[in-house]
């Protein structure tokens, strides 16, 4: 039997967001799962309005947030593509290994 509590389909949590650093940044986070079985992100907002206090939501695939990292951390580690050298600067490279 498994340790790891799982959400049943169309079920989900939030839990009060205690690392929140500003505004931006959701006040409760937490996981659902859609009515199919695929695992959610779930950010919560309160906000006011002049009909009261109300949650505003945020919700993304997880598997797509996990694909979207990875695509970003690949783009950061690839090498640049032309246009990063000036080769009037004293210390952009001249060619092979070589320095100006």
């Amino acid at each position: 039997m498994s340790d790891k509590f799982e959400h049943k389909p169309g079920r989900g949590s939030l839990f009060k967001n205690d690392r929140r650093e500003k505004e931006t940044q959701p006040e409760y986070k937490g996981s659902m799962k859609d009515p199919e079985g695929r695992e959610m992100w779930v950010s919560a907002w309160v906000e006011e309005s002049k009909y009261g206090k109300y949650f505003s939501l945020s919700v993304q695939y997880k598997d797509e947030v996990d694909k979207k990292g990875m695509q970003q951390a690949r783009q950061a580690a690839e090498p640049a593509q032309g246009g990063f050298i000036d080769e009037d600067l004293p210390f952009a490279p001249a060619g092979k290994g070589e320095f100006a």
